[in-house]
């Protein structure tokens, strides 16, 4: 699911920033891959010129970052187009963690790669630190259970996030 708020012109430089999900004992997570396979297609057709994975350390190496870097690479990225963020713990983390790469980049124009239910908090997130942002969402894969959780999960999670980031428009 692709939300095409905003338009790309061909001079622009736009970032995919693909959020973090669980590294478990044997790999990457079904959810880490899908975001990442995301991300690599919307390099692979030209959305992106740069990709910046981000997740720190979980429970299993390595971090979440760092992970989705080789699977980028796999799926036939340039590594110079990778710019992994590899300390955040949560959304939150993972976009104010990016910004210093997207100043080094010259961008605040992104590409939000998430799973659907959790795109509307993470492109909150993003304009409210001020990144002109669109989502984008891996179509199917997911168990309908696991995503159930996430869109019930969302809910509260949502509102807690209005309330921690309402320090953001006070400054």
């Amino acid at each position: 699911m692709t939300d095409p708020t905003t338009t790309k012109t061909s001079d622009e430089t736009t970032a995919a920033l693909i959020l973090g999900a669980a590294v478990w004992e044997g790999g990457p997570s079904p959810t880490l891959w899908r975001r990442t396979l995301q991300g690599a297609a919307l390099w692979h057709m030209g959305e992106v010129s740069h990709l910046v994975p981000c997740g720190g350390l979980g429970r299993h190496p390595p971090s979440e970052g760092e992970a989705m870097r080789r699977l980028l690479v796999e799926a036939g990225v340039p590594d110079e187009a990778i710019h992994p963020e590899t300390a955040s713990r949560d959304t939150l983390e993972n976009i104010r963690l990016a910004l210093p790469i997207l100043a080094r980049l010259g961008t605040d124009r992104v590409v939000v790669v998430t799973d659907a239910p959790h795109l509307p908090r993470a492109l909150l997130v993003a304009r409210r630190h001020g990144l002109e942002a669109r989502g984008s969402a891996p179509q199917g894969g997911a168990r309908r259970a696991a995503q159930l959780r996430l869109a019930l999960r969302e809910i509260p999670a949502y509102a807690a996030y209005l309330w921690r980031l309402r320090s953001l428009t006070r400054r």
